[in-house]
């Protein structure tokens, strides 16, 4: 690759795949232009406005239904994250250490480099989130830790800047994989945090330990009063490596995680409670733990990001090479997209529109990339549920 973002087709255009059959899996061949005839508005059933995290139910009025995948993007390095500031999309990318905003036809611009980025494995520039001041957070490996920074960020859509970078958390302990990394603004406009347990089995369990935790933090790194372990910004503990969240409408709080050989995670999560790792992986039936509502053989699943849209949990799957849904109100079952017809999934998200945004990751080194990856894909909702 030359290190730019190919421009895609723009994103009212749709994509030849057409859903088909009762797994919703699709023929593996990359998005094309289609007519105008297989766009259609839709009337959005929800009244909620979408959180610039991306996890939040879908927009308000007329929107497109995009009936099968179209590209959004091409040509990035390894993306991780998508945000929204003010309806523009920026992209964060593990290995590059850079932040790329998105203009409306699909060209990428680089808009910083984080110089502090150490990417090696699953480390580097992983989640992104903005808070409703329209300031951006990044996560990262550095050289010594995990870390989180905020940017104010200036300009205009095409022109955007960032400030200099504000250290709000470090200290994380840091690892070739399981850095945990993503960000999201929960509903009670707190900012939740996902850590791994840096391959050392003991952090997970000790509560002193920010390691394979989930924290909650006031936008400034803060501890809320009404964290469950005073002065402590642990929300909740034994996790291997979180690395999905969301919240339905009823404020009930998702995440994904990922097992080791075993069983992979979808976790209703509660503060204080403790989910297991490493004295349990999966449902133990022991009261000590929290079971996951839905469990995963890894080679089926490795699930990352995730996002809320019209009462369905869109999960991103790695080695599963698969997009999962599950309706929040019978969450032990899901349904199966894109069975490996995109390879390697890393984030979904719901843009300002309400669309689902899907980013793979097949140039991560353990994928098998095609022409134009990596890319984000857009789909409706509607058209999933068929």
């Amino acid at each position: 690759m030359d290190g730019s973002a190919r421009p895609a087709k723009a994103w009212g255009i749709a994509a030849v795949l057409i859903l088909t059959g009762c797994s919703g899996t699709t023929s593996p061949v990359a998005p094309s232009a289609v007519t105008s005839s297989e766009i259609r508005p839709v009337q959005s059933s929800k009244t909620s406005t979408p959180s610039t995290t991306g996890s939040s139910p879908s927009a308000t009025g007329t929107r497109d239904l995009i009936v099968s995948p179209q590209d959004v993007v091409t040509d990035l390095q390894t993306p991780w994250s998508v945000v929204f500031r003010d309806g523009v999309p920026l992209v964060s990318e593990r290995d590059s250490g850079r932040i790329v905003e998105l203009s409306d036809d699909g060209t990428a611009r680089e808009i910083t480099v984080i110089e502090e980025v150490a990417s090696r494995g699953e480390g580097g520039l992983l989640g992104l989130a903005v808070d409703d001041q329209g300031r951006l957070y990044a996560y990262y490996t550095a050289t010594d830790d995990n870390r989180i920074v905020r940017f104010d960020v200036s300009g205009d859509a095409g022109s955007l800047s960032l400030g200099e970078p504000e250290v709000i958390l470090d200290g994380v302990k840091k690892s070739t994989t399981h850095n945990g990394g993503r960000m999201a603004f929960g509903p009670d406009g707190m900012l939740y945090v996902t850590t791994g347990d840096a391959n050392a089995r003991e952090n997970p369990q000790d509560v002193k330990s920010l390691s394979g935790k989930i924290l909650r933090m006031t936008a400034d790194g803060g501890v809320p009063p009404d964290n469950p372990f005073d002065g402590s910004l642990v929300w909740s503990f034994g996790h291997r490596n979180p690395q999905g969240l969301a919240w339905s409408d009823d404020g009930t709080m998702f995440a994904t995680e990922f097992g080791q050989q075993t069983w992979d995670e979808l976790n209703i999560i509660e503060p204080g409670r403790n989910y297991g790792w490493p004295v349990v992986e999966g449902a133990a039936g022991n009261p000590d733990f929290v079971d996951p509502v839905q469990q995963w053989a890894p080679k089926d699943a490795s699930p990352s990001g995730m996002a809320y849209l019209d009462g369905t949990l869109y999960i991103a799957n790695l080695r599963g090479q698969a997009l999962r849904a599950v309706p929040v109100a019978d969450p032990s079952t899901s349904t199966v997209f894109w069975d490996g017809s995109y390879g390697r999934l890393r984030h979904a998200a719901v843009s300002p529109e309400g669309h689902l945004w899907v980013i793979t990751n097949n140039t991560d080194g353990r994928g098998r990339a095609v022409s134009g990856d990596d890319r984000i894909l857009a789909i409706s909702a509607e058209a999933l549920a068929g």
